[in-house]
């Protein structure tokens, strides 16, 4: 392709030869230059009038906002919906979860007072209606925060309840001779050696000499010994002024010291001391006092609490001056 360039006189012209790609990049040139240019001018006139506030150019521009924040609200309305639907779901869990936290009180022995005030409500509740921003940011907030309360309380709780488990693991309600009916039972009787009323101390369990004699709860041994009377002897420990005695045994697997676990071999049943035949003579004793064993080993199917509530209110000291003199057969 060729152009002819000439001046305004004609009196000088020019050749200029191009060819096809020549040509081409000089009308996209051209084309960009003109583009750039469009959208400079667009801009400024844009800038201008809505600056100025031009009729045409003002109404336009709001039209477009209008529209743009239009979508934007209604994006931001649906998530809105979405989440405030999820904190009603929310809420709703955490109410019974604190009902649940009630009831578990109760069992823990938590008082209601602290309970509820660990449980305390507040902030906005979602009922279905459309929250806006700051209230949904409220509400996440109450939420978050009756979390950590919640959290404080089942912590409480799990502390109560397993200071509990562990008191009831050192209540002496295993039976201590599994195969043995109870022979003679706590409480005054007629001596078979002296002929003679005398308290009985314990329990008797007749059992062929070398059958296991077991812990009736978890504690310390704090005696292994040979007495006079009872003859191999093994006590332990519980703590809370609960101790057990195990008498007349064959042969003691334990030794001073030792702390053991409920229903872990102790003893073998042996007819040691002051005895007529093969059995195990087994006490409790609260502070020194004997109790009768018998309403010990009646609560293995309650509760801890209900365990140590009702060992305490069974067990009726006796006179202590007749506990300590009057003769015993063991």
């Amino acid at each position: 392709m060729q152009l002819i360039i000439t001046d305004a006189w004609l009196a000088k012209s020019r050749v200029v030869q191009l060819s096809g790609w020549q040509l081409a990049a000089a009308i996209l040139s051209g084309s960009l230059v003109v583009l750039l240019i469009s959208l400079g001018l667009y801009h400024w006139v844009l800038l201008k009038g809505v600056e100025e506030g031009w009729p045409v150019i003002s109404t336009v521009v709001k039209l477009v906002a209008k529209d743009d924040y239009a979508q934007r609200d209604k994006f931001l309305r649906a998530n809105l919906d979405v989440m405030a639907r999820r904190l009603g779901e929310l809420q709703a869990k955490l109410t019974q979860l604190d009902s649940l936290g009630q009831r578990v009180s109760s069992l823990a022995g938590v008082s209601p007072v602290d309970s509820k005030a660990l449980s305390a409500k507040g902030g906005v509740e979602v009922r279905g209606h459309a929250l806006t921003l700051d209230e949904l940011q409220l509400t996440m907030s109450d939420l978050e925060r009756l979390t950590n309360q919640r959290t404080d309380l089942l912590t409480v709780l799990e502390s109560r309840l397993f200071e509990r488990k562990m008191k009831s693991l050192m209540i002496p309600t295993q039976k201590p001779v599994s195969e043995s009916e109870l022979g003679s039972p706590f409480g005054w009787r007629i001596d078979p050696i002296t002929g003679r009323s005398a308290l009985h101390t314990g329990l008797d369990f007749p059992a062929e000499i070398g059958t296991p004699i077991v812990a009736a709860a978890g504690g310390v041994v704090v005696a292994q010994e040979v007495h006079p009377e009872y003859g191999s002897m093994v006590e332990v420990d519980h703590g809370n002024g609960l101790l057990t005695r195990y008498a007349h045994c064959s042969k003691m697997v334990v030794k001073n010291g030792d702390l053991i676990k409920r229903g872990q071999k102790i003893a073998e049943v042996g007819n040691s001391g002051r005895s007529t035949g093969p059995h195990l003579h087994f006490e409790v004793l609260v502070n020194g006092i004997y109790q009768d064993p018998e309403k010990f080993l009646a609560l293995n199917n309650a509760t801890a609490g209900v365990k140590l509530a009702h060992a305490k209110a069974l067990s009726t000291p006796r006179n202590l001056n007749q506990m300590t003199t009057a003769s015993t057969v063991r």
